[in-house]
């Protein structure tokens, strides 16, 4: 049974920095695309990175270029979303989530749909 679980959430105040971790179960990470989403509340759901399985390539939105990362421990079966310089509007919950098969093509790495694996979600709030 395939099971992803976020953890590492919380607050910070601006400029701040958290580290996000998605634990995967039941299943390798080589044969999978790990991505991070967020939702701020009344808003959709949208992409912030995404770590591909085929070569480990990574992709970022626009709004989190320069300030976050994405990175893989195969061995420990979990990818570290680590999130610098954060800012009020970085504030939402952090889902991630597992895309199962074939490599994504660039326009569809932030498309919820192509992902099959949720994850609960981890609340991070950036306030003072």
């Amino acid at each position: 049974q395939v099971q992803l679980v976020e953890s590492g959430g919380g607050l910070v105040q601006p400029g701040g920095s958290l580290r996000l971790s998605c634990a995967a179960s039941g299943f390798s990470l080589d044969y999978y695309t790990i991505g991070w989403f967020r939702q701020a509340p009344g808003k959709e759901r949208e992409g912030v990175s995404c770590i591909a399985s085929s070569d480990g390539r990574t992709y970022f939105a626009d709004s989190v270029k320069g300030r976050f990362t994405i990175s893989r421990d195969n061995a420990k079966i979990t990818v570290y979303l680590q999130m610098d310089s954060l800012k009020p509007e970085d504030t939402a919950v952090y889902y991630c989530a597992a895309h199962l098969g074939g490599e994504l093509k660039v326009m569809e790495i932030f498309d919820l749909d192509e992902y099959d694996y949720w994850g609960q979600g981890t609340q991070v709030t950036v306030s003072s």
